[in-house]
């Protein structure tokens, strides 16, 4: 590849991102969106349906936890709808089909995806021990849906995949070794410096709209100390450092959670 032609191909690259780069309705902040909410919401059917028939679903009609699950996320489902319903951005919910599971699993995880499909497996309940607790994870959950972090981190992926392979076309004429290294440093140099810090401050914006969530639905956000506190003690030394991780330490996310507190409370009518 010539000079010019690489030249012409990062400026092609570049007016993508910046033709890419939209303001997010949800968090206020400019993101990377190369995969669109409807194709995020497709995929998210395909893989939900097919999640549930590999894993065991546990029946809500039986089961006071997959009772209290589906309570939760529905709580949850109608409070988020009818606050940015409120706000004049009900549409960036359009075509959820809220969906809430739990799943039997000792795995300590939860998750959304796109359209609200919501699974909880059964390992978290003894770390949430109540209700309150749980709408917490699940607001969190729900706020990288709504936020739409998944296209987000889609949209980094296939940015690094094309960064990848014009790295791989600048570097055709070395060695093999000399391109196996570089490829190395570069794959260790963007997810520490790209896509990591954009995940925790997903984390962060998660855990705000999360506490927001969860008091709009009648739940005390207040749970969200002692369960992160209950999470930090389960994850001793279980952890790599902060800095090459996905989510916030425990105890740089309790600080935050506590200042976001008073904001979170403004919402909060307890559930009668």
């Amino acid at each position: 590849m010539t000079m010019k032609n690489k030249l012409f191909f990062l400026s092609i690259l570049v007016m993508m991102l910046v033709i890419a780069c939209t303001q997010n309705a949800i968090t206020g902040r400019n993101t990377l969106s190369l995969v669109s909410e409807d194709q995020m919401q497709e995929m998210a059917v395909t893989e939900y349906k097919q999640f549930l028939t590999e894993n065991k679903v546990v029946s809500s009609s039986s089961n006071k936890d997959a009772e209290m699950v589906k309570r939760v996320g529905s709580r949850i489902a109608s409070a988020v709808t009818n606050y940015y319903t409120g706000k004049g951005i009900g549409g960036e919910l359009q075509n959820y089909k809220w969906e809430y599971n739990l799943v039997s699993s000792n795995e300590v995880n939860a998750w959304c995806m796109p359209g609200g499909k919501i699974v909880v497996y059964t390992g978290i309940l003894p770390v949430t021990q109540n209700e309150a607790a749980l709408a917490v994870v699940v607001g969190h959950e729900v706020a990288h849906a709504v936020a739409k972090h998944g296209a987000e981190r889609m949209s980094q992926g296939l940015v690094q995949q094309l960064g990848g392979v014009a790295l791989q076309v600048a570097l055709s004429n070395k060695t093999a070794q000399t391109q196996n290294l570089f490829m190395q440093a570069y794959g260790v140099g963007s997810n520490v410096l790209g896509v990591l810090p954009h995940s925790r401050q997903q984390e962060s914006e998660a855990d705000k709209l999360g506490l927001i969530y969860t008091a709009l639905a009648g739940y005390n956000p207040r749970e969200a100390i002692p369960l992160w506190q209950r999470m930090e003690k389960l994850s001793e030394g279980q952890k790599p450092p902060e800095f090459l991780s996905t989510h916030p330490a425990e105890a740089t996310r309790i600080k935050a959670l506590e200042a976001q507190m008073p904001e979170a409370l403004k919402y909060y009518k307890p559930i009668k």
